[in-house]
């Protein structure tokens, strides 16, 4: 697929801390994925945690929301629910079409899987002076204004 200019242009000067930061961005994300300990991948982990945050949903919404094509989300969906981690019923409006909802026991385990991310990054910034823990603080407040704007 061809790269738009927008794709491959940066502001020189932003390009190295750019790419500095979606390494740190990454590398922090598989720590705390390898800190979690589950058998689920990212995409069913992320698809899961985007039907508890804002589900109910319908196959095609959590397509849109995940960024990923219908036919990976129904992979995702029947895999979730044959763990009994989410729960179709059929879509009153739409008899074609399921909405699917997280289960009690897929909220759990988001549960567990965010204790153990949270504590494993807490015992990492324990080791840090206070002034580098506010930065981080205030770096976490600019990544989420900088997401938030990507969502308008």
């Amino acid at each position: 697929m061809p790269e738009t200019e927008t794709e491959t242009t940066a502001p020189r000067e932003l390009t190295e801390p750019a790419a500095r930061l979606r390494l740190a961005i990454t590398r922090t994300a598989r720590r705390m994925r390898q800190e979690a300990g589950s058998e689920l991948g990212p995409a069913s982990l992320a698809a899961l945690a985007t039907i508890e945050r804002a589900g109910p949903l319908t196959p095609g919404e959590l397509a849109r929301a995940e960024r990923i094509k219908p036919p990976t989300a129904t992979r995702i969906l029947a895999r979730l629910a044959e763990l009994g981690l989410v729960s179709r019923a059929q879509d009153p409006t739409d008899g074609r079409c399921s909405i699917v909802t997280a289960t009690a026991e897929g909220t759990a385990l988001l549960r567990r899987l965010r204790k153990r991310k949270n504590a494993y990054l807490a015992r990492r910034m324990k080791e840090l002076p206070d002034d580098d823990v506010a930065a981080l603080e205030r770096a976490a407040e600019i990544l989420e204004r900088v997401l938030e704007g990507e969502r308008r």
